[in-house]
């Protein structure tokens, strides 16, 4: 038997335990890692809490999470990696535990921290999804909500080395983070439209909405279509004719490789605010709900 977080019923963090579980067996091209960390995702909080319930409802008990990195330790056939190698990715039927299963396992290099190996899957992947689904091009300006945010700082970072010109909404703390990041940042509130619009005489062609802030409507003003903007964030996405973007990859390939060597390089940050023992993952998910955290929160098992 092994540990993992399990939850049986929606509500709210309190209803994360841990409890003994069986460690799940590797199916074919699957590999098992003994976890080193876990990713929280504000994914995790709304599927804990119900709010996806109607579109996707749990086959209870549930181990949440979506990205791990560790140690493999029993590989299904076809599987293409090891026993003993270093890894991360995606996982399959939660990552909140002692053990997980991954698909797609990406060698993680000896330069990348297990927290931050963690943290860079889905992140990663949504920044650069968006990109790809929005088509921005170098030379053009894109408006990132939520810059602060752990898709926004990869979406900025990402958008500001292929020379698009970026303009980042963050809270008045983090503003000088922003700028770090290669932004021009922009205090969201009230009133921030008149200030991107000032930020960004030449306009803006892009909007990649990573808050879920209520910005759509003026959103699709400021660019004059809403083909040109994206939610990842927002569930009214539909009553603005906005995309709403969740999944995979539009047939940009799977990015993840280049990712992990970009930020292995010192090339990508992704910010690591607090690591967690797994049994206290019900903090982590309080502390995002409360928006305590500047970065990615990391359950380390």
């Amino acid at each position: 038997m092994s540990t993992a977080i399990t939850f049986s019923e929606y509500g709210a963090p309190e209803v994360l335990r841990l409890t003994e579980v069986t460690p799940p067996e590797p199916g074919p091209g699957q590999v098992r890692i003994r976890v080193r960390a876990a990713s929280v995702n504000p994914l995790d909080l709304k599927i804990r809490s119900g709010l996806l319930a109607a579109k996707a409802p749990a086959d209870f008990p549930v181990v949440p999470g979506l990205d791990a990195a560790g140690v493999v330790d029993a590989v299904g056939e076809g599987a293409t990696a090891t026993e003993g190698d270093e890894v991360l990715g995606a996982t399959v039927g939660g990552s909140y535990g002692e053990y997980a299963l991954l698909e797609r396992p990406v060698a993680k290099p000896e330069a990348l921290s297990w927290e931050v190996a963690a943290s860079l899957v889905t992140v990663g992947r949504t920044a650069h999804r968006v990109l790809e689904q929005l088509g921005v091009q170098e030379g053009q300006t894109l408006l990132v909500h939520g810059a602060a945010g752990s898709v926004g700082v990869v979406a900025v970072q990402l958008a500001a080395a292929r020379g698009i010109t970026v303009v980042g909404t963050a809270a008045e703390r983090d503003l000088e983070r922003v700028t770090a990041l290669g932004a021009t940042a922009v205090r969201y509130g009230e009133g921030w439209a008149e200030r991107v619009r000032a930020a960004a005489p030449q306009g803006v062609d892009f909007v990649f909405d990573a808050s879920g802030a209520g910005v759509l409507a003026e959103s699709v003003a400021l660019t004059g279509d809403a083909g040109r903007v994206i939610t990842i964030a927002d569930l009214s996405a539909a009553q603005h004719g906005v995309r709403f973007s969740a999944g995979a990859s539009d047939g940009a390939g799977e990015p993840l490789p280049e990712l992990v060597r970009l930020t292995a390089a010192g090339k990508l940050a992704v910010p690591i605010w607090r690591t967690y023992p797994l049994a206290e993952a019900a903090r982590a998910h309080t502390d995002l709900e409360a928006r305590r955290n500047r970065g990615k929160a990391v359950l380390m098992p």
